[in-house]
């Protein structure tokens, strides 16, 4: 579980990351071209960054999903559970359990649907407009999205089962830091 752990945390990292320097990127080269400099005036405008914008928005895209299934983990998601709460530990555990396997339900559900999209999307010469990508491989952070918060929705329902723990995200904590006082 720790490596599919790392490898969410590493993407949404990544994707973010890079979608920060891209989207710079383009804005330096924005703002530059209208610089009337001898030479790098020519130069940047020969470049065509017209596909920044769109890698930038299905970047977004995917950390929006990955960062989902992460949220559902880490227990960072806003709920309102005011009125779970006042219930008796019974009817409270009937309740999350109840909240946790609807959302389980219906991400795996939206994951379904998605991959059948995909499927049929596959199958057409669709691409996008300035980075002309199959359409498909765009799209195809939908059902791995939905499906890993599926999988992170049942990992928190069993793990509720057993224990009468969800995940509570402590904003005061910073991964990793323990590790390094201690050592």
């Amino acid at each position: 579980m720790k490596f599919l752990d790392h490898l969410e945390e590493w993407l949404i990292a990544s994707l973010m990351g890079a979608a920060t320097v891209i989207t710079f990127l383009a804005v330096l080269h924005r703002y530059l071209s209208g610089f009337a400099i001898p030479g790098l005036q020519d130069a940047l405008l020969k470049m065509n960054t017209s596909w920044a914008q769109e890698l930038t928005i299905y970047m977004f895209v995917w950390m929006a999903k990955f960062g989902a299934a992460y949220g559902v983990r880490t227990g960072i998601h806003v709920g309102v559970d005011v009125l779970i709460n006042r219930l008796n530990e019974r009817k409270r555990k009937v309740f999350v359990v109840f909240g946790l396997l609807a959302g389980a339900l219906f991400t795996g559900t939206i994951g379904t649907l998605g991959a059948g999209f995909v499927w049929e999307m596959s199958h057409t010469d669709q691409t996008s407009a300035d980075m002309e990508v199959p359409m498909w491989i765009v799209y195809l952070a939908v059902p791995l999205g939905s499906y890993l918060m599926c999988f992170r929705f049942l990992q928190v329902c069993w793990t509720f089962v057993q224990t009468g723990e969800l995940p509570k995200h402590d904003v005061a904590h910073v991964e990793g830091l323990e590790d390094e006082v201690q050592a």
